[in-house]
């Protein structure tokens, strides 16, 4: 996510706990919506379509923090 920004992420990892807390529960949803897919079949198209919607909404905070520390 945001190859451009890595050396930023890695910064404001250690400095912001805001952003730290949405970058891990980007990750943690990314992973429970691999999980879902991949071991079990017939899911919740619902479920997991709302996993998705929330990864995405915290995906565009975190682009938003990060071109404000980036200014």
């Amino acid at each position: 996510m945001f190859p451009e920004y890595r050396e930023l992420i890695s910064s404001m990892k250690n400095t912001d706990p805001h952003f730290t807390r949405l970058f891990n529960r980007h990750n943690e949803l990314d992973h429970a919506i691999k999980q879902i897919e991949t071991r079990m079949p017939g899911y919740n198209d619902l479920e997991v379509e709302s996993l998705k919607k929330e990864k995405l909404r915290i995906k565009d905070e975190l682009y938003v923090l990060l071109k404000k520390a980036d200014a």
